[in-house]
Formats: structure tokens, C-alpha cells, sequence
């Protein structure tokens, strides 16, 4: 039978149980963090000094050659002091009488040495780029990053981008309408229906199976030799718009359709119910509710797109990449193909924080139960 709880004999027991429970300093962490951290220091204030003497022998500023190396520095010093101060509490911690007092002093030193961790992680990795970068007399610098030839060739390849944008823009808006006739298509009911849903589906398998670069291909130079009426007419530029949006199409009209069939089948039958036709019921009920859950892939789609736009150089298309090679090939330097990547991921970044949004508030919206 178990003796009944004395409130003094428990108040005993829970003392004796502090007094046996092990406080974690993460002493050990916090001491190695600290090594690694003198030991980031030393390399990064050794790697400014040396890829910063070397900058100024070349001719760059002083300024502009110490400038990096001395942030760097500040930035090691940072994490120094950050796990210094990370160890500093683990000590703390072990001396503690009161257990309570140490537990939180082991925490907060259990953090402040993985954050020092963390950053010096990525200081050691950012050193040795720079010493990649400077490496065999600065032969990456020199090859992909020539200042003075990103800066000559800058204005034309910025017209030249001027092309890829138009293609991005008009193959948006032809993709968004025709991949959505393809997914209606592809959601036709009944037997009425299914010889269309049989070409929906085909042409999504199709283009789906074809690589981009192959389909533009066989648009920009197949067509041309045909001999049809306006069809071999037409730019490069209007070729790879064409091929864009059947490839593209059929990715999108995958997403509208995951859209189409994730709206409730309550919401059709309540339309049905008020004597909407199917046509109808999808004008104003299906289609706007699809369109609203698929925000942030469609959004993703644009990424993709934008991006392909760099494949139209292989019909002849004078795009900012085309270009770029041109004044590779004239000047034996990689640097303006380097201006044309800066310009893509320029473009590319605010897209994918805005989809980044789009789905973090769709994922508050779902958690509120709207």
C-alpha cells in the first residue's frame, strides 16, 4: 500500500531531485565552437590580407580591394565574440547553484554556439570562394567577371534582353488562355466529351515529352520549309513565342486542371442546382475558384518560362544570350555571357519571393478556414 504524501517530505524529495538532476552546460559544444571560431578568424583576416595585396598589385582601388576583406574581418570578429560569449555562459552555467538559473544559462550557451556555428560555416565557405575567385593569377576573376568588358558590352546586351522580354510577355499571356482551353477541354464530361478529352490528354503527353529546345527547334527551322501561307513567313522571334507556348501550354493546363478538379463537387452541384449550364458553371463558379488556388504555381511556371527564353538562340534569335556569345567569341572572355545571367536572376529573384508570399498566405488562409 502506498504511504500517503507528507507535504514537507515532498517538498524534500523534489529538493533532493534537484539537487541529482544533471544541468547541461554544452561546455564541450561551446569550447569547440570557440576553437572554430579563432580558427575562421585567422583565415578570413589572413585571406583579406593576401587576396587584397594581390587586388591592388592589379590596379584595382585600394579602397575597393580592401573594402570586402575588411567586412569579412568585422564579420569574423563578430562570430568570435559570439562564441566567446556562447562559452562565457556555459561556464556560468556549470557554477550556478541554483538549477533553474543553469538550465537557462546552458540554453542560451547551447544557442549562441550553434548561431556562431552556423555563421562561421558560412564565412569559411565565402573564403573559399574568394580564394577560388583569385586563384592561378585570378584565371575565374579574369574569365567571367572582366569589369571592363561587363561594362562595355552592357548596353547592347540589355537591348538584346529587351527581346527576351517580349517573348516572356507575349508567350505568358498566349500560355495562361490557351493552356486553360486545354485543361477545359481535358475536364469535359459525359461521352460527348471524350474525343476532345482523347486530344487534350495527347497533347499534354506530347509536348510534356518533348524537351523545349527540341520543340523549338523543329518550329523555328520546320516551319520555314513548309512553304505555308504567313506561317513560313514569319520572325524568329514569333517562332520561338509559338514554340514557348505549345511546350509551356501543356505544363500549364496540368496546373489548371489540378485546379479545376480541387474545387468541391458541392460547389457544381449548387451551381447546377440554380439551372447554370456546365459552360456557365465553369465561367462563374469553377474556373475563378481554380484560378485562385493555383496563384503559386502558375507563378512558378513564369519563373520557368522567363528562363527559356535563353533557348530561342539556337534558331537565330538575337536575345541577350545570342548576343552575349557574339562578344564572347570577338573578345575570347566569358563576361558578357556572366552580364546575361546577372540580368535573369535580377528578373527571376522578386518572382520567387513574390510566389514565396502568394503561398505563405494561401497557407494562412487555409489554417484560418478560408
Amino acid at each position: 500500500m502506498a504511504e500517503p504524501l507528507i507535504p514537507g517530505d515532498e517538498a524534500g524529495r523534489a529538493a533532493a531531485w534537484r539537487a541529482r538532476s544533471v544541468t547541461r552546460t554544452h561546455r564541450g559544444r561551446a569550447g569547440a565552437t570557440l576553437a572554430l571560431a579563432g580558427l575562421t578568424f585567422l583565415a578570413v583576416a589572413v585571406s583579406a590580407q593576401h587576396i587584397g595585396s594581390y587586388a591592388v598589385a592589379q590596379g584595382i582601388s585600394p579602397l575597393a580591394a580592401t573594402l570586402p576583406g575588411l567586412v569579412a574581418a568585422l564579420a569574423a570578429a563578430f562570430v568570435l565574440v559570439m562564441a566567446g560569449r556562447a562559452f562565457l555562459k556555459s561556464l556560468a552555467a556549470g557554477r550556478s547553484a541554483d538549477v533553474h538559473e543553469a538550465r537557462a544559462l546552458g540554453a542560451e550557451a547551447s544557442l549562441g554556439a550553434w548561431k556562431a556555428l552556423s555563421w562561421a560555416g558560412a564565412l569559411l565557405i565565402v573564403t573559399a570562394l574568394a580564394w577560388f575567385m583569385a586563384t592561378n593569377d585570378a584565371a575565374v576573376s579574369r574569365t567571367f567577371f572582366d569589369l571592363a568588358l561587363i561594362r562595355d558590352s552592357a548596353v547592347k546586351i540589355l537591348r538584346a534582353f529587351g527581346t527576351n522580354i517580349v517573348i516572356f510577355a507575349v508567350s505568358a499571356v498566349l500560355i495562361l488562355i490557351w493552356s486553360l482551353v486545354v485543361a477545359i477541354a481535358r475536364t469535359l464530361p459525359g461521352e460527348a466529351g471524350k474525343p476532345l478529352r482523347f486530344l487534350a490528354i495527347a497533347y499534354g503527353d506530347l509536348f510534356r515529352g518533348l524537351p523545349a529546345i527540341i520543340t523549338i527547334y523543329l518550329i523555328g527551322f520546320g516551319l520555314p520549309l513548309t512553304n505555308l501561307p504567313v506561317l513560313s513567313n514569319l520572325s524568329s522571334t514569333a517562332y520561338a513565342i509559338i514554340a514557348l507556348t505549345l511546350t509551356y501550354g501543356a505544363y500549364t493546363s496540368e496546373v489548371y486542371r489540378a485546379g479545376i478538379e480541387g474545387v468541391h463537387h458541392s460547389q457544381v452541384a449548387a451551381a447546377r442546382s440554380l439551372g447554370l449550364s456546365h459552360a456557365r458553371t465553369m465561367r462563374y463558379v469553377v474556373v475563378p475558384l481554380a484560378v485562385r488556388n493555383i496563384i503559386p504555381p502558375l507563378m512558378n511556371n513564369c519563373i520557368s518560362l522567363q528562363k527559356d527564353t535563353a533557348l530561342v538562340a539556337i534558331i537565330g534569335t538575337i536575345d541577350a544570350f545570342n548576343q552575349s556569345k557574339i562578344i564572347a567569341a570577338n573578345h575570347f572572355n566569358l563576361s558578357a555571357v556572366t552580364t546575361v545571367a546577372i540580368l535573369f536572376i535580377a528578373v527571376t529573384i522578386p518572382q520567387a519571393r513574390l510566389v514565396d508570399r502568394l503561398t505563405e498566405r494561401d497557407r494562412r488562409r487555409m489554417r484560418a478556414g478560408g
